[in-house]
């Protein structure tokens, strides 16, 4: 099984780690609101989803899920790290990619470890290339690390089952290795992956 770490516990962020974690993994989810964390450190979750608090506590409970404010001992055992921040729409309708970017600064500075980095936030063609851009910019000298898209196809209301039974996993990056990396992480969900 894998570390991994998710940057967000909005409703992708949240119901990612959960459902990564109920599938044996360890998984430790940033969250920078301190109400928040607190709410998810004691079990219970900001979002309504059907079953989502319920498997929450069960892998909080099994040791695989905890919840930090800090990113060095989020990244301190990872391998593979997802952003799932919030990418709201501007005034002028392009996502705001602000809090992309401050995940990839503080991505870049508490690096320590050869990772992946996986975007699941809603983010235009190209944002890929800007998060490693900036975690380059911020990391130490020779971090080894990719980039990989992996866009969310999750309904509200429906997200554990659409977690779990998706119809296909699409990835994105130019290094061939770190997608199939990231394949491997999602072949317990039988569906088949698109690489591009």
């Amino acid at each position: 099984m894998r570390n991994i770490c998710v940057v967000g516990t909005g409703y992708v962020g949240l119901t990612t780690g959960v459902c990564f974690a109920d599938l044996g993994n360890t998984v430790t989810c940033v969250e920078i609101n301190p109400e928040k964390l607190e709410q998810l450190r004691s079990g219970k979750s900001p979002i309504y989803e059907p079953g989502l608090e319920e498997l929450q506590e069960r892998n909080m409970r099994a040791g695989r899920l905890r919840f930090t404010d800090d990113y060095a001992v989020a990244l301190a055992e990872a391998r593979l790290i997802f952003i799932t921040v919030g990418t709201p729409m501007g005034h002028d309708g392009a996502a705001d990619l602000s809090q992309v970017e401050a995940a990839a600064r503080s991505i870049g500075q508490h690096l320590v470890r050869d990772a992946i980095i996986i975007d699941k936030s809603t983010v235009p063609v190209g944002t890929g290339d800007m998060v490693h851009e900036i975690v380059s910019t911020y990391t130490r000298p020779g971090a080894r690390f990719a980039v990989v898209s992996n866009p969310e196809f999750l309904r509200e209301g429906s997200a554990i089952s659409d977690f779990f039974k998706p119809d296909r996993i699409v990835l994105g990056s130019t290094d061939r290795a770190a997608a199939a990396e990231v394949a491997e992480l999602h072949a317990p969900l039988g569906a088949p992956v698109i690489i591009t």
